[in-house]
C-alpha cells in the first residue's frame, strides 16, 4: 500500500473534507461519512511517513 500511496493526493483530498464539514449546506449525516474518510486518510498519510522516515533512518 505505501508504494502506490500518494500523500499529496491525501492530503488533498483532506483539505476537500475539511472544507465539506465546515459547509454549513452539508448534511449532519454525511460529516460522519467524511470524518471516517479522514480518519483512513490521516492514518495512511501516519503510515507513510513512518516508512519514509524508517528508509531515512536506515540510510544513516
Amino acid at each position: 500500500m505505501i508504494d502506490n500511496f500518494d500523500y499529496n493526493k491525501a492530503l488533498e483530498e483532506l483539505e476537500a473534507i475539511a472544507g465539506k464539514v465546515e459547509d454549513p449546506s452539508t448534511a449532519l449525516g454525511d460529516i460522519d461519512m467524511y470524518i471516517s474518510r479522514a480518519d483512513e486518510l490521516i492514518a495512511s498519510c501516519r503510515e507513510y511517513l513512518r516508512s519514509a522516515r524508517s528508509k531515512v533512518d536506515g540510510m544513516i
